[in-house]
């Protein structure tokens, strides 16, 4: 995410730079009580309605006035995470997720969605590699992470105008130029 807010403001670009969860105060206390602790400590139920508490809150407070100033927000995960979490990975009926996000978000949502994909066996082995512990989620077994990749790509394949689907399996660099193909096609930004 780094690289890509860097080739954005290198273009002119104004962006803001925000996660979820998180990305306001109150989204990050959120934030904290979702991702530590045992793997099994929230049912689906409870962590939806966290979810979508920490981003009602993270829109008010940080996407919203940064669109308004006419920035570009750039966001490590939205809305489709908690579809294939708690949805594809945690077996959630679609349609009542879909639901909630209506009532929380009405029709907010991103004009663009980069999905990098990767091999659920992949993934949690770049988790391992990487310094520091892993959340309650990355510890979670590789049949969850199977259901998960497979929740993100139908979602890709659903909403094809908003998604696209980025290979990370390869370096950085090549999965930096992926992504700032996909931003040159959508949106006409020359990026470097």
């Amino acid at each position: 995410m780094g690289l890509l807010v860097t080739a954005l403001e290198r273009a002119g670009i104004a962006v803001q730079r925000t996660r979820e969860p998180g990305g306001s105060p109150g989204a990050e206390a959120i934030r904290t009580l979702l991702l530590e602790g045992e793997t099994e400590r929230w049912d689906a139920v409870s962590e939806t309605l966290l979810f979508f508490a920490a981003r009602r809150d993270h829109i008010a407070r940080t996407i919203a006035p940064a669109l308004a100033a006419g920035r570009w927000v750039v966001c490590d995960r939205f809305t489709d995470s908690t579809i294939a979490y708690q949805g594809y990975g945690r077996g959630l009926p679609l349609d009542q997720l879909v639901a909630v996000q209506r009532f929380a978000l009405a029709d907010f949502g991103p004009d663009l969605t980069l999905m990098l994909d990767l091999p659920a066996a992949d993934g949690l082995a770049r988790v391992a590699a990487r310094s520091g512990s892993a959340d309650r989620f990355e510890r979670l077994d590789q049949e969850f992470h199977r259901r998960l990749r497979d929740g993100f790509l139908a979602i890709a394949r659903s909403e094809p105008g908003r998604c696209v689907v980025i290979d990370a399996s390869g370096n950085i660099d090549l999965v930096h130029r992926a992504i700032l193909a996909a931003i040159a096609q959508r949106f006409g930004a020359v990026l470097a």
